[in-house]
């Protein structure tokens, strides 16, 4: 029996490689920062060429609107909001080029939240950028990369900026 996330590409059109699995839903983890760009631009191209359907995640981390005294500098539904607006052009990106997207937007630990939304939604594949934290960046602050890696039930892609020189 075939993971019900993937389909045959046999089904998919004159390019489709008889017996080949591709994705049927890529998930694309992002904080829709400007350091997430190659990531959506490997997902969206992913999903382009295989034909799949996109599903934008996005995660607001409560612990991130605090100050430094601990007061809340921004509201869960402002943070929403503000993560919709930042989408929108993520999603006419990837619908200018044939992709159908969705967009989710969860609250809670980022990690944990992409990987639940993976198993919710049954998707086949994740995209997920990195920031390429290095030593005590890395362990003061964690990587969600690694750990959805690590955890996921599903192949996943870290796509990560070339350094400029």
């Amino acid at each position: 029996m075939t993971d019900p996330g993937l389909r045959y590409a046999s089904a998919r059109g004159p390019d489709a490689v008889p017996g080949t699995i591709v994705p049927r839903t890529i998930l694309l983890a992002t904080d829709l920062t400007p350091t997430s760009l190659v990531a959506e631009t490997e997902a969206i191209t992913l999903a382009r060429d295989l034909h799949a359907e996109l599903l934008i995640v996005s995660v607001v981390d409560p612990r991130s609107l605090r100050g430094p005294r601990g007061d809340y500098v921004q509201r869960v539904d402002q943070a929403r909001q503000d993560l919709q607006a930042r989408a929108r052009g993520l999603q006419d990106r990837a619908s200018m080029v044939g992709v159908a997207v969705r967009l989710l937007i969860w609250e809670g630990e980022p990690a944990e939240s992409v990987l639940e939304a993976a198993t919710a939604e049954s998707v086949s594949m994740i995209v997920i950028g990195s920031h390429g934290r290095r030593g005590v960046d890395r362990l003061v602050l964690g990587s969600v990369s690694d750990r959805v890696v690590r955890e996921a039930n599903v192949p996943v892609v870290v796509a990560r900026a070339r350094p400029t020189t």
